[in-house]
């Protein structure tokens, strides 16, 4: 009778400690979608001549206000809808890969996929003279045929983390040659919208350009959390997941390829913002813990990234920078650190 008490209060203690584990999971992620609104409000409001908050919410719900309608409407929202829906596609599918294959240097930064995407881009616009969607469509296509490629390369028995990072740094180390060759035969008059697409910008952004990306989030994005449990019994091993009821195969091809998917359409639409798809996923683990999924936290974490490092290039800076430079002077510290992190354990293993 003593034991049946003794195991009712664990059961019962176990289970408050879930719902106040859940609880303040929900407190966190309702504080930064609230950042989030704050910085896209801020977004709306800030530029070369300051909107009040009323014309902002008027020019929202429709109605016709002199000078905002153009500057809101046509400049400033587009921009927000765009570093939204590009902040957690990066942020999504770069924690995505970082679970799937249990390393933090497993982004599509790192492994080759956005610089796949961007070597499409670059030969479309410098040696075949297109723009437009054909360049999008080419780089989603070569981020996905990329991600094949490093995937059949480090296919051994299994693909190991490890070996898979290994080839994608290589992969990635001759695109970016690739990509330095291209630019250094261009003309002047393609090089400049080249450069500006390889920097990752949100400048000249339009809301159908930005609907493709929002209608990729939505499916792909949906599919992904969908497999968030899976992804969580999977970081304890391959058979473990199989002996748990995981089918492991099938859930690790519908990861890889949603998740490059939702890199390659973010790059294909703002170019490859530096670091985003990296960072977002430490950053939520920081922030929420990993004992349950990172992958929500992750996107928005991704979205209040993007939102801040472009408003931080547009407004805070002595001149004005593309939201990637600024991305790349935040991720490039942290991953320096996280490889000496690394190199450390390794040595004293």
């Amino acid at each position: 009778m003593t034991l049946l008490r003794s195991d009712a209060s664990l059961a019962a203690m176990v289970a408050t400690n879930r719902k106040h584990r859940t609880r303040r999971r929900l407190i966190k992620l309702a504080l930064i979608l609230v950042l989030i609104l704050a910085g896209f409000t801020l977004t709306l409001m800030a530029g070369r001549t300051f909107t009040p908050l009323g014309d902002v919410i008027r020019v929202l719900i429709g109605e016709q206000v002199a000078g905002a309608d153009f500057t809101v409407g046509q400049l400033r929202l587009p921009r927000a809808v765009l570093a939204i829906a590009a902040g957690m596609s990066f942020g999504l599918g770069g924690a995505a890969f970082q679970t799937l294959l249990r390393n933090p240097l497993a982004s599509p930064d790192i492994i080759g996929i956005t610089s796949g995407a961007s070597a499409a881009a670059v030969f479309a616009i410098v040696v075949l003279s297109l723009s437009g969607p054909v360049v999008s469509l080419l780089a989603v296509g070569a981020g996905l045929a990329i991600a094949l490629l490093v995937h059949g390369l480090s296919s051994k028995n299994g693909v190991a983390g490890p070996r898979l990072i290994l080839v994608g740094i290589g992969v990635s180390a001759m695109l970016e040659s690739m990509i330095a060759y291209i630019l250094s035969r261009a003309p002047a008059f393609t090089l400049q919208e080249a450069m500006r697409w390889l920097t990752g910008s949100l400048n000249g952004a339009k809301l159908d350009q930005a609907l493709p990306l929002i209608v990729a989030l939505i499916a792909l994005g949906s599919l992904l959390l969908a497999k968030a449990r899976d992804l969580d019994v999977m970081r304890a091993g391959d058979e473990t997941a199989t002996a748990l009821g995981v089918h492991v195969s099938s859930t690790k091809l519908m990861v890889i390829v949603c998740a490059v998917g939702l890199i390659a359409t973010a790059t294909a639409v703002t170019g490859p913002i530096a670091f985003v798809a990296f960072l977002a996923g430490p950053i939520a683990s920081g922030v929420f813990g990993r004992r349950s999924s990172i992958l929500l936290p992750a996107a928005v974490v991704g979205a209040l990234l993007v939102l801040t490092a472009d408003f931080v290039g547009q407004f805070l800076l002595p001149s004005r920078y593309p939201v990637g430079v600024v991305t790349g002077a935040l991720g490039a510290p942290y991953l320096i650190t996280l490889i000496i992190r690394s190199n450390r354990r390794g040595a004293a293993t």
